[in-house]
């Protein structure tokens, strides 16, 4: 309850200060008890919805959703041959049930699991990835950095603007890969397919962060729009993991994007 006014008071504020402030989608965070932000940028009519502006422009650690660039990377610097690509698991047991098997690419993605994009950074290198970084514009890192921690450990932040501003680069395909790196992406991106809309996503949970931080990001593509979409939003707990995808899906319900 207490949480609940807290926010309700911090909305008031910020919709007093001026700042980019949606009711509907602030309604949304505040029903749930969420401190966040979420950034819904169309692309044909240069809309942007943002809800708490200041947090929108704030950084915080990427955790997986480096994965969206990482793929590209992997599969740019033939660390990965496609989506089939498998990389057999050590026998390490992890806490995540889904890591403990042989991982493909798609499955990887889907499941977000760590060793195998680690097994990739150490195939691409440090270097390299800087390189990356540089070109497409993705965040800010911090030197030096470990090649196979780096989205992990804080070292690499982005905030949720940029990461729509990132979205926009890569669906337009406007930044440095080929179409057979994006074609395969784009595939396993997919995180719900219905008749009138698909969303490509990516989750992220930055746990060491204080607070630790939830990402929900991607775009949504509808009958005669493409939405892209990035939230970020402080995790109390792992019961609160599943509010990143109920937010924008109820975000994007409430400005009438889908049904």
């Amino acid at each position: 309850m207490m949480r609940t006014i807290v926010l309700a008071f911090i909305v008031l504020l910020v919709s007093r200060a001026g700042m980019a402030e949606d009711a509907c989608i602030a309604s949304c965070f505040i029903r749930k008890g969420v401190d966040g932000t979420l950034v819904l940028s169309s692309l044909k009519g240069a809309r942007t919805i943002v809800h708490h502006d200041e947090r929108a422009n704030r950084r915080f650690p990427v955790a997986s959703t480096f994965k969206i660039l990482n793929t590209l990377v992997a599969l740019e610097e033939k660390a990965v041959t496609g989506k089939e690509h498998v990389f057999r698991w050590d026998g390490k047991r992890h806490d995540i049930a889904d890591w403990n098997r042989d991982q493909t690419l798609e499955s990887a993605f889907r499941v977000s699991c760590v060793w195998y994009y680690q097994e990739i950074a150490r195939k691409v290198g440090a270097a390299t990835y800087r390189s990356y970084l540089k070109r497409t514009g993705f965040g800010k890192l911090r030197e030096p950095f470990e090649a196979d921690t780096f989205w992990l450990d804080g070292s690499l932040e982005i905030s949720a603007s940029e990461q729509a501003d990132f979205l926009r680069k890569l669906y337009l395909r406007k930044l440095p890969f080929s179409d057979f790196s994006y074609e395969t992406l784009r595939e396993i991106m997919v995180a719900e397919k219905k008749p009138d809309f698909t969303i490509y996503g990516k989750t992220g949970w930055a746990a060491s962060a204080t607070p630790p931080v939830g990402w929900y990001v991607g775009y949504i593509e509808t009958d005669d729009e493409v939405w892209f979409f990035a939230l970020n939003m402080d995790v109390l707990g792992e019961a609160d993991l599943p509010l990143r995808k109920q937010l924008v899906r109820e975000a994007l319900q409430a400005k009438g994007i889908i049904r």
